[in-house]
């Protein structure tokens, strides 16, 4: 009887599927004339590059469009951060030494993360740099350097993060965003407003504060993550 309803369901669930995506016409244009936008998709499409210099679309949507809604992902990255780092929590006395959960890895790994790790420094640091300019951005850029603290987290078991440097850099980055969304709030009354001037398409240096903001977002995003691998990383003594 329980693989029966199990069946029923799934069949119920396939064919409402089937009926949404029949109706979806692949390859049309759903935009329409982008000089005239009838759409929410038409009107990104058609003031990003003229009124933000921005050739990734995506990066003006989140971080100048909606930059408030990602300030308020910035946040919870953070305070799920803040909550684990409180749950796992232990004080180290001076002198005392918290064990890892590494385990001792392989020459053929340590050699080759010692090789790759700048490599993996400059990729996130470069995603997050030309965010505006090219598919990725602050939280890709971020992650990607997190990894490579996790590549050397799990190679040398006496490699720890300095938390005292991953919260100067966490806060220093909340502070940034936070700063250049309320001067765009004061000078043209409205949070994250742009207020730079926007250059030239497809320049390095252009887009406004959207460049500015990415950074801040990866440094932040790669201090919060790095912080949380560390901390799962120890053991809490009991």
């Amino acid at each position: 009887m329980k693989k029966l309803l199990i069946i029923l369901l799934l069949a119920v669930v396939g064919y409402f599927l089937t009926v949404s995506m029949s109706n979806i016409k692949f390859g049309a244009n759903r935009m329409g004339d982008l000089s005239q936008p009838k759409t929410v998709g038409a009107f990104y499409l058609s003031k990003t590059p003229g009124e933000l210099s921005v050739a990734n679309v995506i990066t003006a949507i989140v971080v100048n469009y909606r930059g408030f809604d990602t300030l308020g992902e910035v946040s919870v990255l953070f305070l799920a951060a803040t909550g684990l780092g409180s749950i796992l929590y232990k004080k180290k006395k001076k002198g005392e030494h918290i064990p890892t959960v590494n385990k001792p890895s392989s020459a053929l790994l340590q050699a080759g993360s010692k090789l790759i790790f700048p490599a993996i420094l400059v990729l996130g640091a470069y995603v997050f740099i030309h965010g505006h300019l090219t598919p990725g951005g602050g939280f890709q850029g971020g992650a990607i350097i997190a990894t490579g603290f996790l590549l050397m987290m799990m190679s040398y078991k006496d490699f720890t993060m300095n938390h005292s440097v991953i919260t100067w850099v966490e806060s220093l980055a909340g502070i940034t965003f936070a700063s250049i969304g309320l001067i765009g709030l004061i000078v043209d009354h409205s949070f994250l407003e742009n207020f730079l001037p926007i250059g030239y398409i497809n320049d390095l240096i252009s887009g406004g504060i959207i460049p500015l903001i990415y950074v801040a977002v990866g440094f932040k995003v790669a201090a919060e993550l790095s912080g949380v691998l560390d901390t799962l990383l120890s053991i809490k003594e009991k």
